[in-house]
């Protein structure tokens, strides 16, 4: 059967372990196995966008944050991470605002250094959480494009819960397979196009 839906995919799901009275608990394994995709992968599908006017020393992440992939400002300026131990130093050498040029992440939130002295437009992107798929989201860009990397990794997690330690290693396998295709793809779309070739003079 095809597998475009969160309900075609709990009854594959069902149909691959052979069993109708798992019901309640294959929500579960799905739900597992979206938390070990979120862990797992970093696909530009996942990279996220946006802007927000930056005016305190501490900004809370967003709620569906997972990595950091730039920081900048409208002036152009990229912002650098840097290390606990980094940020500590420079506010004892100087408490001054300013433009903030250094951050680091910290209790769900991002510092700022300096601190800034005024709003200033700031633009992030990041690589976000796939939304779940639940009874209201029927689909996610990942069942669109490899409902098998949902169904193994389901499978995957049911293993476990039903004691099958002998079908643990072949969804494992099919499912690292899945996610290395993935991968592949997402390296693929972002390396492609057209190459230009300078001409020698």
């Amino acid at each position: 059967m095809a597998i475009t839906t969160y309900t075609e995919l709990k009854t594959s799901i069902g149909n691959w372990l052979n069993r109708d009275d798992l019901t309640a608990v294959i929500p579960d394994f799905i739900a597992l196995a979206e938390a070990q995709m979120d862990r797992a992968l970093r696909h530009w599908r996942m990279e996220k966008r946006v802007e927000t006017t930056l005016d305190e020393q501490y900004e809370n992440l967003p709620t569906d944050f997972l990595e950091m992939l730039e920081l900048s400002l409208t002036d152009g300026t990229y912002l650098t991470l840097i290390s606990t131990a980094d940020m500590q130093r420079r506010k004892q050498a100087s408490q001054a605002g300013g433009n903030p040029r250094f951050y680091r992440i910290t209790s769900n939130q991002i510092e700022f250094y300096p601190a800034p002295a005024s709003g200033s437009a700031l633009s992030m992107q990041y690589y976000a959480k796939t939304e779940a798929l639940s009874d209201s989201v029927a689909s996610n860009w990942i069942l669109e494009n490899a409902p098998d990397a949902y169904l193994y990794g389901a499978l995957l997690q049911a293993a476990p819960y039903l004691g099958d330690d002998a079908r643990a290693q072949v969804w494992t396998s099919l499912f690292t397979a899945s996610l290395e295709a993935l991968r592949q793809e997402s390296g693929t779309a972002k390396n492609s196009g057209p190459m230009r070739m300078g001409v020698p003079r």
